[in-house]
């Protein structure tokens, strides 16, 4: 059997440094099961972000919108 893999378009964000390891450069962005989600590849910062429009239906208050730096 042959797996199907559909690869994650994963940009980097220039100029934006880690919250965690404050690396410049090093972060990248991507959708994951329609979830925004940014990651250092130098460390294990990690974080998620649900669109507004859905976090809007779920709870009736938006928390925020990831904007990078």
């Amino acid at each position: 059997m042959t797996q199907t893999h559909k690869r994650m378009k994963k940009r980097f964000v220039a100029g934006a440094h880690c919250p965690k390891c404050k690396a410049k450069d090093s972060i990248v962005l991507f959708k994951e099961n329609d979830i925004e989600t940014v990651e250092c590849v130098e460390c294990d910062y990690r974080d998620q972000q649900v669109e507004a429009k859905v976090a809007e239906q779920s709870s009736g208050q938006v928390i925020g919108v990831f904007k990078p730096d």
